[in-house]
């Protein structure tokens, strides 16, 4: 029997289908904070973890070296599977292939999770705030402002993440300047008209507001950076600012960065893949000194860094670089994972991509129940 066919029939899983929605834990949580960067936009391993042509050296030089490298880790080739960012990102989340939907016939790239997430998980096993679970999201990518919470039978809204983005940012801005009414008639009806078309942007009309947390952040963010959009860092660079903010000021114990800007290579030109590359290595010092000079972080963090999906460069495409055709390549990614409790080495095998999820649980102390991998062997000490 295969792994797919053992998960779906699996008792665990049926018992989970049939099972009332779980209330909120009262239990506390007192294992490591994790740190999953999704290394995203779909990268190859040439640029990446190649020892000699990486653009991304102090992922590969540095940070490798402190724990678990995992330079085989695949995408499985089912029926069906896009190696894509949406995809790939859900598989990370969930544990699990195809666990999603279309949102809405109109937006096809616009995916909502089927399955829990960990966020979700998380949540159900722990007494942990949603301000302490974040998501921090791209601007271009508004279809993944929708990863938060999925649908159907699991653990719903009141287990979800919450979501640190500029559009999440132009939501809070709008209800504050229409709620202050300083402006000029004319541009309150503008700034009105922009907020309609954000809140549009969510299919299913149920984006949450934030909790008191994350409306003081924005506060601050504001008070920072102000409303024209002008001063604040944009594309990876922003992520990586919302980040260490938040860990500043928010203390997450789950906190996920989508960096995506590599994905601008699909304009053509390999410098904007190279540069993107680069700039998520910058992106990961950053963090990375974050966390080591913070008490709550410090001898308390697991890194797990790993991208959505890979990437080819077929000389005969028009535009180099793809990763929509399905090819072998785009199936190929990699981990790194360090921190406490997490062994130092390369595993030399391959590795299912659906196996991050179960992993990121067992270091946290809970079970992600319906995930179709299973915890990564060797990975811990």
């Amino acid at each position: 029997m295969d792994r797919r066919s053992f998960t779906l029939g699996s008792m665990g899983l049926a018992a989970s289908l049939a099972a009332p929605l779980p209330a909120l834990s009262q239990t506390s949580y007192k294992g490591p904070n994790v740190i999953l960067v999704r290394f995203g936009g779909g990268v190859r391993r040439a640029e990446t973890i190649d020892e000699a042509a990486t653009w991304a050296p102090y992922l590969r030089h540095t940070l490798a070296p402190r724990g678990t490298f995992i330079p085989d880790l695949r995408i499985d080739k089912l029926e069906g599977v896009n190696t894509s960012h949406a995809e790939g990102t859900l598989n990370l989340l969930t544990g699990r292939y195809l666990a999603y939907r279309e949102l809405s016939a109109v937006f096809n790239d616009r995916l909502e999770p089927t399955e829990p997430t960990l966020f979700e998980y998380l949540r159900r096993a722990f007494d942990i705030p949603s301000h302490q679970v974040l998501l921090v999201n791209g601007e271009d990518r508004p279809q993944e402002e929708f990863f938060t919470v999925g649908t159907g039978d699991h653990y719903g809204i009141e287990f979800r993440s919450e979501m640190l983005s500029l559009h999440r940012y132009k939501l809070y801005r709008t209800k504050m300047q229409l709620a202050e009414g300083k402006l000029p008639e004319d541009r309150l009806l503008q700034i009105q008209a922009e907020r309609e078309e954000l809140l549009a942007k969510d299919a299913r009309g149920a984006t949450p507001d934030p909790s008191p947390e994350v409306e003081a952040f924005w506060a601050r963010w504001r008070q920072a950076y102000g409303d024209t959009g002008l001063k604040n860092p944009r594309g990876d660079r922003l992520l990586t600012e919302l980040s260490v903010r938040a860990m500043a000021e928010l203390k997450p114990r789950f906190l996920m960065v989508n960096y995506q800007d590599p994905d601008y290579v699909h304009w053509g030109n390999p410098s904007h893949y190279t540069r993107a590359i680069a700039i998520i290595d910058e992106g990961l010092q950053r963090l990375v000194a974050a966390a080591d000079a913070d008490p709550f972080y410090r001898d308390n963090t697991v890194f797990v860094i790993t991208p959505d999906c890979g990437r080819d460069a077929n000389p005969l495409a028009d535009v180099p670089f793809q990763h929509h055709f399905n090819s072998r390549s785009a199936h190929e990614t990699w981990a790194v994972i360090f921190g406490p409790g997490i062994g130092r080495g390369v595993i030399d095998r391959p590795v299912d991509q659906s196996a991050i999820a179960p992993t990121i649980a067992a270091a946290m102390g809970f079970r992600a129940d319906r995930a179709e991998g299973i915890a990564i062997e060797g990975a811990f000490l």
